[in-house]
């Protein structure tokens, strides 16, 4: 008697708790939200730096609409921790599960990368590591000082999780002095349960408040997502809680879905409407503000810091 043994892996979905979920419909695309897809001769060089480098990047896990215009000038927003998150977000394509060890030569392996970019300015952002008792936080300290290191021209920001319960997380990646500090309350409190149900909202503005108490000269960053079903008086309350603490900069996009499986977009923002949240952050005291369809958290992250230090020099 002969036993075959079947050893045919079968794929692991990349969002094993969306599998069992309806799926939601999907209202088209207008106009003003099309983008040209990548291929560019730079587009090839950046995505062969990060392939050779072992790294990965937000940019092509989160499937940012941007990509084809940021890697075509060498920018890439890095995402250390690994792959997978710990969180299953409703609006994020990022895979979710339990995640791999940390890869303790990943900081000089990022560091490499950004040298060969060139880059002047750098995001780095991560996964929600809820298995690791700092959240992942030493590992973020380490990857800024190896860039320190290899490229000390270089301006660091840092996107980091919200180490919910992770008591000193914070003040570790502060200590390592990064440029900005950015963390996404990414949309309104009345959404936290369907949307970010991991998350606490207070949580996230308190990480915010408490980062420029350690560091005052720090430039603090949030930025949210709109389309998700929230009211514009809502919008407008997130703003003030955010000049509550004291955070620099505000980015407002588009949500678009990953698959029918996430959460569905409720409509299309307008270009007008996010104009109009633009200048009333401006009033209530933002010293930058990014609000358009595709505003991204790391979108022309270089220029905006370059901006966002020359307005706070203004203000003085």
């Amino acid at each position: 008697m002969v036993t075959i043994l079947d050893r045919t892996e079968v794929a692991r979905p990349r969002h094993p708790e969306k599998v069992a979920r309806p799926e939601t419909p999907r209202i088209p695309k207008p106009d003003w939200i099309r983008v040209r897809a990548p291929g560019s001769p730079v587009y090839r060089e950046t995505r062969d730096i990060v392939r050779r480098n072992g790294l990965v990047t937000v940019c092509e896990e989160a499937a940012c609409p941007n990509i084809g215009e940021c890697w075509s000038q060498k920018h890439a927003t890095f995402m250390i921790l690994g792959d997978t998150c710990t969180r299953a977000c409703a609006f994020c394509n990022v895979r979710t599960g339990l995640p791999g060890p940390v890869e303790a030569d990943e900081p000089e392996r990022t560091a490499d990368a950004v040298a060969k970019l060139g880059l002047s300015h750098v995001v780095i952002t991560s996964v929600d590591r809820d298995d690791l008792d700092d959240g992942g936080a030493a590992h973020f300290a380490a990857v800024i000082r190896a860039i320190r290191r290899t490229s000390p021209a270089t301006t660091i920001e840092v996107l980091t999780p919200d180490f919910l319960r992770k008591d000193g997380a914070l003040e570790l990646v502060i200590e390592a002095a990064p440029d900005v500090f950015n963390h996404n309350l990414e949309t309104v409190p009345s959404h936290y349960l369907t949307v970010r149900p991991g998350a606490r909202y207070f949580h996230s503005l308190r990480l915010l408040q408490r980062a420029k108490e350690l560091s005052p000269a720090i430039f603090t960053k949030s930025g949210i997502m709109v389309g998700l079903g929230e009211e514009r008086t809502e919008v407008l309350q997130l703003m003030d809680d955010l000049r509550s603490a004291d955070v620099d900069f505000l980015t407002i996009g588009q949500y678009l879905q990953p698959t029918r499986k996430h959460h569905p977009v409720m409509r299309f923002v307008t270009p007008e409407e996010f104009a109009s949240y633009a200048a009333i952050a401006r009033a209530k005291g933002f010293a930058m503000v990014s609000a358009s369809p595709l505003t991204r958290s790391s979108h022309h992250a270089g220029e905006d810091f370059a901006r966002l230090k020359a307005a706070r020099a203004a203000m003085r």
